[in-house]
Order: structure tokens, then sequence, then C-alpha cells
């Protein structure tokens, strides 16, 4: 399985980004995906997921609300809507796929960095 993440960048202040994530290969095997985040000298962690079948989500505490994560199973894709970003939010966003729904990580993307502006 590959992960082809985009959509990072520079954003103002209360400013918005949507992320995107294609997965292509081995994709029948995958069954929920999720982006992670870590910043400089921080542990990373899990920011969201979804399910690919019943498009169940989890979201961290810290971005509920202003997070939206979603899938478009025809194009084998996943996105993360961000709203309302917070400086706390800069970081290097990676995409993930597992084979459970669990939301751990079989597969890596390569990360997107993504920066709020103080």
């Amino acid at each position: 399985v590959q992960l082809q993440a985009s959509g990072g960048g520079l954003v103002q202040a209360g400013g918005s980004l949507k992320l995107s994530c294609a997965a292509s290969g081995s994709i029948s095997s995958i069954n929920s995906m999720a982006w992670y985040r870590q910043a400089p000298g921080q542990q990373r962690e899990l920011v969201a997921g979804i399910t690919i079948i019943g498009g169940s989500t989890y979201y961290a505490d810290s971005v509920k609300g202003r997070f939206t994560i979603s899938r478009d199973n025809a194009k084998n894709t996943v996105y993360l809507q961000m709203d309302s970003l917070r400086p706390e939010d800069t970081a290097v966003y990676y995409c993930v796929a597992d084979r459970s729904e669990s939301y751990y990580i079989d597969y890596w993307g390569q990360g997107t960095q993504v920066t709020r502006l103080q």
C-alpha cells in the first residue's frame, strides 16, 4: 500500500487547510485510515481516524469541533479539513492506513508540514 499525502502549508490565524491522502496498491486490505501528527520534540499523536466501510470516526479531544475527517472510497482518498487552526496544531502530519479498524499504523505516507503562523 502506498499513501500520498498533500495539502500542507502555512496559514494565518483563524485560517483553514485541507489535507488529502490518496491510497494505492493493495487497498482492499485497508479497513481504516487516519492522520497522525508530530511536532518537534513531542510524541506522535493520533489526530483523527475513519473506518473505510462504515465511516466511523475518531477525533482527538484537542481537535474536536475544528477538524473533520472524511473519505471518498471511489477515489481511495481520505481528507482532513482543518479549521480554526491554532499554533499548537503546527506539526508534520502523516497519513496512515491500518488493516484493522483501530487506526493503527500498518502503512505510512510521507509527512506534510502544517504551520499556523503566530
